[in-house]
């Protein structure tokens, strides 16, 4: 799937991910979602209250800031930041599947992060596996 992003900070894919997971007919299985960048990496996370999401998006811009001298700079300042940013995140989450849903808990939503500033156009690549029925 494609994921376009507005800006920094972090997209929730939770439903796109559910729906192809409901169409793939596993009941009972595994779903793996992937993306395919090296500044955009993926999260569960907290879906009830956005100020998590934005005290994350602060945290990480601390943690990894544009103004520090990174060598790595091709494709402006906030290039080399993203990496940094990708690379203590994940580029993948798997996801446990019973009668055919995602078993996230309450609370958690499945997130796309942007680490840049521009808009992109982001590939997700969701895996099913498991058996279309319950094992006796």
């Amino acid at each position: 799937m494609t994921v376009d992003t507005r800006a920094a900070g972090l997209v929730d894919i939770t439903a796109e991910v559910g729906r192809v997971v409901s169409h793939s007919g596993v009941r009972v299985g595994l779903c793996v979602v992937f993306v395919q960048h090296t500044s955009a990496s993926l999260v569960i996370q907290e879906n009830a209250d956005p100020a998590v999401l934005a005290d994350l998006g602060r945290w990480m811009s601390e943690l990894a800031p544009e103004d520090r001298a990174w060598q790595h700079d091709d494709e402006g300042p906030d290039d080399m930041p993203a990496h940094a940013r990708s690379a203590i995140t994940r580029s993948s989450e798997s996801i446990p599947v019973r009668d055919g849903r995602l078993l996230l808990g309450t609370w958690q939503g499945v997130y796309l992060w942007e680490h840049r500033r521009a808009p992109h156009q982001r590939r997700v690549v969701i895996h099913v596996s498991g058996l279309g029925s319950e094992p006796s």
